[in-house]
């Protein structure tokens, strides 16, 4: 995988460097009304690709980020989740042991009705 995306990028600043070579007319840049600046198209080019390159870094951060939040969300309700389930476990085991003395033996109650259905 790092072989085709150093193609990729080999190709695309191969692309860059032979339309540096070709353009480099004055262009202009109108910023606000009023204000303009002039540089060779390609300069203009490298300007554009720098902050479109920063926004997506930008952006990335910000869902990563996100992400990170989200998760950290579910995990928390998770854990909730769990201990909650935990503490039903603890109630039905003590409420199994306080009925287990009042509860006949299951053995004796198996002897018992089996001589009577024969």
């Amino acid at each position: 995988m790092r072989q085709v995306n150093f193609v990729i990028i080999f190709i695309f600043c191969l692309a860059f460097a032979l339309f540096s070579i070709e353009n480099t007319e004055l262009g202009i840049i109108h910023l606000i009304p009023g204000v303009e600046v002039q540089a060779p198209i390609s300069i203009e080019l490298l300007i554009a690709l720098g902050l479109g390159g920063v926004l997506a870094w930008l952006f990335s951060v910000w869902t990563h980020l996100e992400r990170l939040v989200w998760s950290g969300q579910k995990v928390r309700q998770k854990n909730a989740r769990i201990q909650e389930l935990e503490c039903k476990i603890e109630e039905y085991q003590t409420q199994i042991q306080s009925l287990q003395p009042s509860l006949p033996p299951a053995g004796d109650s198996i002897t018992q009705e089996a001589p009577a259905n024969a």
